[in-house]
């Protein structure tokens, strides 16, 4: 099993995004029993929340399936249930190598990483823009499968 973390910060806009946009691609390419997906907040502002109207809207509009979620801490305990912890932005990224005792085992990564940018993914929170977050994560996602083909994991 390949077991993934999508992490932002309040877990109802980017993670739950990038883990419904990744578990439909999983699943469309007959993967889904490979992969161990779920996400989480870096703060504790959001807990017990669904996720956002923009990403549930967004995923409509787009035809994805949205796994049903409740926005939830990523927490130490979680560090070694996953083989990928992926963080949208370079906040992200600092916040989880804090929590997480600095990412001993190299299991942190930023998701636009996989598609060779260093860009941060925009926090729609902030910005109302679904469609260019989407259209990031989407770019990272299929990043992460390329690199994980690459890799010999799928």
């Amino acid at each position: 099993m390949i077991r993934v973390a999508f992490c932002c910060h309040g877990n109802i806009c980017r993670s739950t995004l990038s883990e419904s946009v990744f578990t439909h691609k999983v699943n469309a390419l007959g993967l889904g029993d490979q992969f161990i997906i779920d996400s989480f907040a870096t703060s504790r502002e959001e807990i017990g929340n669904p996720p956002h109207r923009g990403t549930v809207n967004k995923l409509r509009e787009v035809g994805i399936p949205l796994v049903p979620h409740r926005a939830k801490q990523i927490t130490l305990a979680d560090y070694d249930k996953f083989d990928y912890i992926i963080g949208m932005d370079t906040a992200n990224i600092r916040n989880l190598n804090r929590m997480l005792n600095n990412d001993p085992e190299g299991k942190i990564y930023k998701l636009l990483s996989f598609a060779g940018s260093s860009r941060d993914i925009a926090d729609p929170w902030y910005t109302g823009n679904f469609d260019e977050t989407y259209n990031d994560v989407e770019e990272g996602c299929d990043g992460f499968l390329e690199y994980l083909r690459d890799n010999g994991e799928i």
